[in-house]
């Protein structure tokens, strides 16, 4: 658009960051997983306060992006959940249904096309193994440690390609 200056990216995940998925964990912490119950769940998570917080501190100045490894198909019970918590619309990319990449590859391969046309001034993101990542490819990136990692979401995001 002529004449309109974008305003640079702040970048944020939505499970672990602004979403407690704690009370789902139990759906997914053995075999056999139930996603269909993790996933049915998603409209009951509570807000993180530190990620909520953090996010208005971004809107002020910043285009929020979010940029989750939710499936597509939860894209309504997510846009709700981020009105009804007070949350700052932002442009949100979720997962395709398809893609069982580790949230890592699929974070970064997102990113990359983001910076091709905006500027990216930080990226918030809970999982330690996305952070390594991000740093090594040169994003600005900070991880949410406001809730303790979960070895049952490690292995959702990273290994099955799932959230």
């Amino acid at each position: 658009m002529v004449g309109h200056r974008m305003r640079p990216l702040a970048v944020f995940d939505v499970d672990g960051v602004v979403a407690d998925v704690r009370h789902r964990l139990r759906h997914v912490a053995r075999r056999p997983k139930n996603w269909a119950a993790f996933f049915a769940a998603a409209g009951r998570d509570r807000p993180l306060a530190p990620g909520v917080d953090l996010v208005h501190e971004y809107a002020h100045d910043h285009d929020l992006v979010w940029l989750t490894g939710r499936p597509e198909h939860l894209r309504m019970v997510t846009e709700r959940w981020f009105a009804e918590h007070g949350l700052p619309e932002g442009r949100l990319l979720m997962r395709p249904e398809t893609d069982r990449r580790p949230a890592r590859d699929y974070k970064s391969d997102r990113l990359r096309r983001l910076a091709s046309t905006a500027t990216i001034a930080v990226v918030v993101d809970d999982d330690p193994a996305v952070v390594t990542r991000l740093k090594r490819d040169g994003f600005p990136v900070r991880l949410a440690d406001w809730v303790p990692y979960e070895r049952s979401l490690r292995e959702a995001q990273e290994r099955l390609g799932r959230t």
